[in-house]
């Protein structure tokens, strides 16, 4: 017992319910009912529906049967029943081989992953007063990853005095733009950035299509050599 201004409360052992009506302490707070949700479908004895609408291997029409019926159709060709519209009434299941269905799903989706490559941005950084041989190296580089469907982001950097005359790296900018404009487009117009001058340039085509591009040229050398 404890004494609180004059009241006795009664001490409360851990692990016990509070009076209030709460939890048990040092319970961790259940936040799913009935355990976590399978997202793979029910085949086989895992169904348990009195009957359902089948589906043959080739996408043809049975009807509805039994589940009894439907287990043994499977049993005897060699494959798995698979419930593919659950709440469908009654629910819809089809005979596959499920095992090289889960295959050559995880396989498409892996493609479908490498397709979506994220775009890259790319940074060239140049000077006012560039030398006319750096200027086409720097050029180079730019059309070489428009080429490989990545932005690029062209830095001016202004130093000393070159910083009163903005006019000159607008003007390079614009130079650098129209040399690559069958490659890409201006994304983000120049702006001034405390020292620096910067603009955007994004490709035409996008990184799966150069990626399909660049395959397809590999290929014909390969086949030429």
């Amino acid at each position: 017992m404890r004494v609180v201004r004059g009241f006795s409360l009664p001490r409360r052992v851990p692990g016990t319910i509070k009076q209030c009506g709460g939890r048990p302490r040092g319970r961790p707070r259940s936040t799913t009912v009935g355990g976590p949700i399978s997202a793979e479908p029910r085949i086989n004895e895992r169904i348990r529906v009195p009957e359902v609408r089948l589906v043959g291997p080739n996408g043809e029409q049975v009807g509805i049967v039994s589940i009894q019926d439907a287990l043994k159709l499977a049993q005897e060709a060699d494959l798995d029943l698979v419930e593919v519209a659950a709440t469908a009434r009654p629910p819809v299941c089809k005979l596959m081989d499920y095992g090289k269905y889960k295959y050559e799903s995880a396989m498409k989706a892996r493609e479908a992953r490498r397709n979506q490559a994220q775009t890259v941005v790319k940074e060239i950084k140049l000077r006012p007063k560039i030398d006319p041989h750096d200027y086409e190296t720097k050029k180079g580089h730019v059309v070489r990853f428009l080429k490989a469907g990545d932005k690029v982001k062209v830095t001016i950097m202004f130093r000393g005095r070159e910083q009163s005359r903005p006019e000159l790296g607008y003007r390079l900018l614009q130079r650098l733009a129209e040399d690559v404009q069958e490659l890409g487009f201006v994304e983000s117009q120049p702006k001034q950035d405390g020292r620096n001058m910067i603009m955007v340039i994004g490709p035409h085509k996008k990184k799966a299509e150069a990626r399909a591009e660049r395959a397809a040229a590999r290929a014909r050398r390969n086949d030429g050599a």
